[in-house]
């Protein structure tokens, strides 16, 4: 499964591109109004050579015009969307204006008396446009897209431009020479890209939709187009219990085997908040080392695997623990604790930063336990850094480094353990960079010293700032041993940026992170109580999305993109001869 995080990066980068969308309807409704007045203005001025006292009637009509046909275009779209029908809108008027005032421009530069004809053709290219984003992204068939693409860009032509004139300009021959054919052009466009993802994908078409529906909180689609390529596997569930000797408290650190995703609010996007709420909030959700491949692709899947965690198995328990172990190998590190013959240990390249650890270093790690008599390792990917795949170099550290902590480990001596656990349930965090899990600290007492562990539920830190927060933490001579994030894929609010979310610590300062870190902190300190350890095992059947989703969709959109800028090419040369004519 190593190839799927780099096909899973592509296809995040190509939906980047829908962030061209403006981000409320209401600045694509102003925007297309004041453009329709720009086009208005200059046909009337540039092309027919009216005064201001002629037609100052004209541009509102025309304004009006578009606003109602605007309204009556979501009856015509699958899922009657007013923004959509705006934003598309927008941008067709601006393709209309463009050829408009290029239209002009070229008159002047070349000295030749204005015509009509750049006005009809912008019509026709408003047509085309319409084509194209109706069948793509708003889901209507071809064939209605061509009965329906003229019915904004004729009305406003029908009011803009004087009747007696209507019949000369539309039955213009080079008019309807450039016009008709870039509607030929856009319909064998859309014809291709929908196309492009076979045989792994039926429409890409289909897929773009869905996508964009589920960015409105309809996940419906996008999950049963997942959920039919998935297939059932089993998958994982470690946990470490610490239950208090005395009284009902107990705290879990949870390492599942699935990954967070794909995407919100899709799937299993919020499963570790989930867990966490399974588990009375007093818990850390830790990304193991999984990708995308390990994705739950609908909710029936999530409930079905929050339903069998419940049927967890004693696999170990006792009373005492190592004190930690660092390794730090160049950029990686390793922290390790020994609870009976389970290791525990945490993978960082913090500040430095990295993707997804590949499983091809977990299965390493295990193998090397195994042969020294542990019992299954837990590990877990701090996640706490933005970065790239792990490099060749720095994936041989961060296996020294583990298998050093490891060898290291087996000389500690064991000590009672006391912990005490606390969150930001009660405390006031909300912020944009932060899932709905929040912050955590579990403080561990080991040999009359105290440890610390934090976590926080988000996608993901910036770059230093754990290295802030732990350095905060030393001033007060406090051990805070490393920040661990779940890498929820849920997102508070839709980042308009490539990655599609806020990595902690790009909104919230460090400041105020271990602000409230430390008084998390001070909580937790405030109630350690001896305990007990306990390992949990969990083998649950599910459907994961495995790696041949993420390839077909990856090659789907390439394709697409690859048609689309060879078509984009070949229509720019061929509207620039239209401007000699």
């Amino acid at each position: 499964m190593e190839n799927a995080p780099d096909d899973v990066s592509n296809i995040h980068n190509r939906f980047s591109l829908t962030l061209v969308n403006p981000s409320s309807h209401y600045f694509s409704l102003f925007v297309s109004l004041g453009v329709a007045a720009i086009i208005s203005l200059s046909t009337l001025l540039g092309y027919l050579g009216n005064t201001i006292e002629e037609i100052w009637y004209v541009v509102p009509a025309v304004i009006v015009v578009l606003f109602v046909t605007q309204l009556l275009d979501t009856r015509f779209t699958k899922k009657k969307e007013y923004s959509k029908s705006l934003h598309s809108s927008l941008f067709a008027n601006m393709l209309w204006a463009a050829t408009v005032l290029l239209g002009l421009l070229a008159s002047f530069v070349l000295g030749k008396e204005t015509s009509l004809f750049f006005v009809t053709f912008g019509m026709f290219l408003f047509a085309s446009f319409r084509i194209g984003i109706y069948t793509t992204t708003l889901g209507v068939s071809l064939k209605r897209a061509w009965a329906i693409c003229f019915v904004q860009p004729l009305a406003m032509f029908a009011v803009l431009v004087p009747q007696d004139l209507w019949i000369p300009a539309l039955s213009d021959p080079m008019s309807l020479f450039y016009g008709i054919s870039f509607m030929i052009i856009a319909s064998v466009w859309s014809v291709l890209t929908d196309r492009a993802g076979r045989p792994g994908m039926e429409s890409t078409h289909k897929t773009i939709q869905a996508y964009l529906a589920s960015q409105k909180n309809d996940h419906t689609e996008a999950e049963e187009i997942m959920e039919e390529r998935s297939s059932e596997t089993k998958v994982a569930t470690s946990q470490i219990r610490l239950s208090a000797n005395e009284g009902d408290k107990e705290f879990r650190m949870v390492l599942p085997e699935i990954h967070p995703g794909p995407y919100h609010p899709v799937g299993g996007s919020n499963i570790p908040y989930l867990i966490y709420k399974n588990l009375s909030s007093s818990a850390m959700v830790m990304h193991s080392i999984s990708d995308h491949a390990l994705n739950l692709p609908s909710k029936n899947e999530v409930e079905n695997y929050l339903k069998n965690l419940e049927n967890s198995k004693v696999k170990e328990e006792g009373i005492q623990c190592t004190e930690p172990v660092t390794v730090q190998i160049n950029k990686a590190r390793v922290i390790g604790l020994l609870f009976g013959k389970n290791p525990l240990l945490f993978l960082s390249l913090s500040p430095h930063g990295m993707e997804d650890i590949p499983n091809y270093m977990k299965n390493d790690i295990e193998q090397y336990a195994k042969n020294r008599n542990y019992s299954k390792p837990l590990i877990v990917d701090c996640h706490n850094a933005m970065g790239e795949e792990i490099s060749n170099e720095d994936g041989e550290d961060m296996l020294k480094a583990a298998k050093s902590c490891l060898d290291t480990l087996i000389t500690k001596d064991s000590f009672p353990i006391e912990f005490g656990y606390a969150n930001s349930d009660d405390m006031d965090v909300w912020t944009e960079d932060l899932g709905m899990g929040g912050l955590g600290i579990v403080c561990l007492k080991i040999n009359e010293k105290k440890y610390f562990l934090g976590w926080a539920d988000a996608n993901n830190m910036e770059n230093g700032v754990r290295e802030k927060i732990i350095d905060l933490f030393s001033k007060k001579d406090l051990q805070l041993l490393e920040i661990c994030t779940s890498d929820t894929h849920y997102a508070p609010v839709k980042a308009r940026n490539r990655n599609g979310y806020y990595q902690l610590g790009l909104i919230t300062s460090a400041d105020k992170l271990a602000k409230w870190f430390l008084e998390i902190a001070s909580n937790a300190e405030s109630n350690t109580t001896t305990a007990k350890f306990e390992i949990l095992e969990n083998e649950t059947e599910v459907k994961v999305m495995g790696q041949g989703i993420y390839e077909d969709y990856s090659k789907a959109l390439d394709n697409s993109l690859k048609i689309t800028k060879g078509f984009m090419i070949g229509g720019v040369i061929f509207f620039i001869t239209s401007l000699f004519l």
